[in-house]
């Protein structure tokens, strides 16, 4: 519970950059494309502000908690602070939970800010809240533990800054957060049902639209399966102590 604490206490001690920050890009990502829509065609904005809305939201959610918890990883190793969370005695477990409930904590967080920010433009409504909170918390959950694993393999901000822009960023943008992966040619459309922020994405959009682009049923299996390997995958780390201990 102290590592948690501290962990939000954290982000929270410069939540202008943490928390607000990222709901100004995400509501300008959302005015720019409901005003170009509308140039496009006034007819069908409102509809496209409907679909995109939920799409950002889950894209702040997803990117702030990978944000979280790999930056305070780094940050720790690089000022030399890593011992204040080795030296106690807290178990692997306990260290992989704390700052994988802190990295989903600024993730929930962000999300209901930037979902109160984009309502006017997207006028969205729950059809399925039990989707919502599903996917909210498992994809908040797992982009904190990729998080975890990035800045616990980083030695420096370069490394990290590959993996921000070379895979997380990518698998964001080419989820579906924008588009229909309906409407993308094959063989686009079927690599997109290999990446699992795809399912997130799909997911959380169902929630609030009542249609999915792929089955909401895989989508909870794959966040479950890859949370859970996740979860063991940094408890082991933490246990041996990997890039942490030397």
């Amino acid at each position: 519970m102290t590592l948690y604490l501290k962990e939000v206490r954290r982000f929270w001690k410069v939540g202008m950059q943490t928390v607000f920050a990222p709901v100004v890009t995400t509501l300008l990502y959302m005015m720019v494309f409901v005003v170009a829509m509308k140039s496009a065609n006034p007819a069908r904005a409102s509809n496209f502000g409907e679909f995109v809305g939920p799409g950002l939201i889950m894209m702040s959610i997803l990117n702030n908690a990978f944000a979280n918890s790999s930056s305070s990883l780094l940050q720790a190793k690089i000022m030399g602070t890593s011992p204040d969370f080795l030296t106690p005695p807290l178990s692997a477990f306990e260290q992989t939970a704390a700052f994988a409930l802190g990295a989903a904590t600024r993730g929930l967080f962000v999300g209901l800010v930037t979902a109160v920010a984009v309502w006017p433009f997207s006028h969205y409504h729950f059809v399925h809240l039990w989707a919502a909170v599903y996917f909210g918390v498992t994809g908040s959950l797992l982009l904190g533990l990729i998080g975890m694993l990035a800045g616990i393999w980083a030695e420096k901000f370069d490394h990290l800054a590959s993996v921000t822009n070379f895979v997380v960023m990518p698998l964001t943008f080419l989820s579906g957060t924008f588009y229909s992966v309906k409407n993308l040619p094959e063989p686009f459309q079927t690599i997109s049902h290999y990446n699992p922020l795809f399912y997130m994405i799909d997911g959380f959009r169902y929630a609030f639209l009542g249609t999915s682009s792929g089955n909401v049923t895989i989508g909870v299996i794959v966040g479950g399966v890859l949370t859970l390997a996740l979860a063991g995958l940094c408890w082991f780390l933490f246990n041996k102590g990997w890039r942490l201990k030397t």
